[in-house]
């Protein structure tokens, strides 16, 4: 193992995050760090793309946004970005 390969990955935040790079046990996690991330680069909407499927990605992501601090509401994306939830952030405090 060179020195390094245990650092973590460093992904630029955007207004939108593809969950399908991370591993199902992992996407509650990204996403609760993500959120924050995102906040703090001054967005207050993004989109989690959880992809389709069984809808089990969909009911995780939107559990965690029900009950998050950060988050002041949250819904379907639009039809034309099927397998997604958009997330509508609470303003930062000043």
């Amino acid at each position: 193992m060179e020195p390094g390969d245990d650092d973590p990955v460093r992904i630029p935040i955007e207004d939108a995050i593809d969950l399908h790079a991370f591993a199902p046990r992992d996407v509650v996690s990204v996403v609760g760090d993500y959120l924050e991330a995102a906040r703090e680069a001054g967005f207050r909407e993004v989109r989690l793309i959880h992809g389709r499927g069984t809808g089990a990605q969909r009911a995780a992501v939107q559990r965690l946004l029900r009950d998050h601090p950060l988050v002041e509401r949250y819904w379907d994306a639009p039809e034309s970005h099927l397998g997604a939830t958009i997330a509508r952030l609470r303003p930062a405090s000043t």
